[in-house]
């Protein structure tokens, strides 16, 4: 894996979940170059868990990361940090695939509850739902000089959502 394949996932996938959300120049504006250094940000965080999806070719396709949040104060919690697949790759099982492996690693780790935050017009958010998590507040952030309300949600229980993920296809 290269940090640059990886940045690049995320933008694209920024540039196609987010069109029609996030203000056009922003979305255009976002620099893979940029997103590479985040990630050497993230990768050397201790506490940071990533999980890469990959097609045939070897080529990074899709992400999902977790850690615990600095503004996460709940004892044995965790935050699911997201979950990006290429526009091409979305529809096939990969999402939950990814979730399953996420969920796994916290529950390595004794976590009991889950938090992630989503933006209300992100149709993600009901994959979220659909596997269990309930919305417990929403706050206003300004992405590109836009106001968007942000859903953060939370599951209760790993276990439950695991048996969802082992026995349902989204």
């Amino acid at each position: 894996m290269t940090l640059k394949e990886l940045a690049k996932v995320h933008v694209d996938s920024w540039r196609t979940t987010y069109k029609g959300i996030i203000p056009e120049e922003f979305l255009t504006n976002l620099s893979y170059k940029q997103r590479t250094e985040l990630w050497i940000k993230n990768i050397r965080k201790t506490d940071n868990f990533v999980i890469l999806a990959e097609n045939t070719e070897g080529e990074i396709i899709g992400f999902a990361d977790c850690w615990k949040r600095e503004t996460n104060t709940m004892p044995d919690s965790g935050d699911l940090t997201s979950i990006y697949i290429l526009k091409e790759y979305q529809g096939i099982g990969l999402g939950k695939e990814l979730l399953r492996s996420i969920f796994l690693r916290f529950n390595s780790l004794g976590y009991q509850k889950i938090f992630v935050n989503v933006l209300e017009d992100n149709k993600t958010r009901y994959f979220y739902e659909y596997y269990g998590a309930h919305l417990c507040k929403s706050v206003q952030i300004k992405i590109g000089g836009k106001v968007l309300n942000e859903l953060i949600y939370e599951w209760d229980s790993i276990d439950e959502v695991l048996a969802r993920l082992t026995k349902t296809n989204w």
